[in-house]
């Protein structure tokens, strides 16, 4: 807790909900700072991001998308119902310009409304698992060059320079790799 900030978010002993979640008391219904609005929102807005793209990476950048995005125009003053609203809205529009970049077309409705109360952990979908496995079985020079572009997040040419080849044969193993990395997914590998 940030010294002298009393009025900050505080969990008031033995009001535990049954999903184990406390009840916490708001001074005044209002943030007492930005660390504040931070902690108490971003769990929610990190799961919505996790739901809707379905991996941690873009996930993490979302939703710090979503609180720069929120900073310069949100009052500190507003009251928490508020500045959970205004993160709605803006989590909304970060998620719309994601996939319009991603997909080159602009999605303006997100279907359904976004929880209060997201689930307090997030099901493990087994894909970590499902992808060890793939790359096990990957040739040494596919799966090194998609761990160094997927996994370190390197680009092309970074990865062609630790490979020691061109960035046309860089390319070349990428496309080569993911399409077996395909095919073996499809068929189950374990």
């Amino acid at each position: 807790m940030v010294p002298g900030a009393e009025s900050e978010r505080r969990t008031r002993p033995g009001t535990s909900t049954g999903s184990g979640r406390e009840l916490r008391l708001v001074a005044g219904d209002s943030y007492a700072s930005w660390e504040a609005v931070y902690r108490d929102n971003a769990a929610w807005v990190y799961a919505l991001m996790f739901g809707k793209v379905g991996n941690k990476p873009d996930a993490e950048d979302l939703t710090a998308e979503v609180f720069m995005a929120a900073l310069k125009p949100l009052r500190i003053t507003a009251s928490a119902p508020e500045v959970r609203a205004y993160l709605r809205a803006t989590a909304r529009t970060v998620l719309a310009a994601h996939w319009k970049a991603r997909m080159g077309r602009e999605i303006t409705a997100i279907e359904g409304d976004i929880a209060d109360d997201p689930p307090a952990e997030l099901p493990d979908s087994g894909a970590e698992g499902r992808a060890a496995a793939v790359l096990a079985e990957l040739p040494d020079r596919y799966r090194s060059i998609l761990e160094l572009r997927f996994l370190q997040g390197l680009s092309v040419k970074e990865a062609a320079q630790r490979l020691g080849v061109t960035v046309a044969n860089a390319k070349v193993l990428q496309h080569r790799a993911l399409r077996m990395a395909s095919r073996l997914n499809e068929r189950g590998v374990r």
